[in-house]
């Protein structure tokens, strides 16, 4: 099997590229404000702030690279907990031992000696801290795209459907999809019932209405009613399986409600869809 490349785990994440460009300079200057009271502007300043700014680059590669490793063979899932531990260990470990190493090298050739003791006193927390912002960081990006992605199958399996049209004597309105209660055969009319009150005589057949309005608002309890989500507050159980819905007492119009035992499956699985 192919190894997935960098690029397809990169979309899941974007823009953290230009997050970090500019955020890791900022953490670096945030970090000289935390550790030294009193900071000379000069360019042994400017060389160890490009120091460690380059070494936050490095630092936050290795953590790209890791967080995309786990994306491969660890993906966060329905019960992401373990992925997330794992990937804060994993990260923080691997970014601090860089720094640690780094920043030992770079003062042994620098000043022939080890670093500081406030590196690892102060520094080393600090550092450890912001490594926790930056899995905070991907992991938000991570689950705002998933979201993301989620709406738009939505929306390929759902077209946005803004209401109904209907007419009342020389107007022509469009009653919005907020608005929608129920619509019910009436004799050989379709009626349309909107939240504030008010009936509409529909050319259409319920039937037509039945496979063009969104299936998560609405459904057809029986042969007369096809009814809107927002006025159920629940259902009845009857006798021999059946089931009569239940709608909120503002609602005034006389529905037929009932449910035979063949649609009450289908029914509760539309009404309770967790349970």
């Amino acid at each position: 099997m192919p190894k997935e490349s960098d690029s397809i785990f990169a979309k899941k994440y974007r823009p953290d590229v230009l997050i970090f460009l500019v955020l890791i300079p900022l953490i670096s200057a945030f970090n000289y404000y935390l550790t030294y009271s009193n900071i000379q502007w000069n360019s042994f300043l400017l060389l160890t702030f490009s120091i460690d700014t380059t070494q936050g680059y490095l630092a936050w590669g290795i953590v790209r690279k890791i967080i995309f490793q786990l994306d491969r063979v660890l993906p966060f899932g329905p019960r992401p907990l373990k992925r997330i531990l794992l990937q804060l260990g994993l990260t923080t470990v691997a970014g601090l031992s860089f720094i640690i190493l780094t920043t030992e090298l770079i003062s042994w050739l620098v000043k022939g000696r080890p670093a500081i003791p406030e590196f690892y006193t102060m520094d080393v927390f600090i550092i450890g801290v912001w490594f926790l912002v930056i899995n905070g960081i991907y992991i938000g990006l991570f689950y705002y795209h998933t979201l993301q992605e989620i709406q738009q199958e939505k929306s390929k399996t759902q077209p946005d459907f803004p209401g109904i049209p209907v007419k009342s004597g020389n107007q022509e309105l469009l009653i919005l999809r907020s608005e929608l209660a129920a619509l019910k055969i009436d004799e050989e009319y379709v009626l349309l019932f909107s939240l504030n009150g008010k009936k509409y005589v529909l050319d259409e057949s319920l039937d037509y209405w039945e496979k063009n309005l969104p299936e998560t608002d609405f459904f057809r309890i029986n042969r007369q009613t096809l009814i809107h989500r927002q006025i159920l507050i629940g259902f009845k159980k009857l006798d021999h399986g059946k089931l009569e819905a239940q709608v909120d007492s503002s609602f005034h119009f006389d529905l037929e409600l009932g449910i035979s035992r063949a649609k009450a499956p289908a029914f509760r699985g539309w009404f309770m869809p967790n349970r």
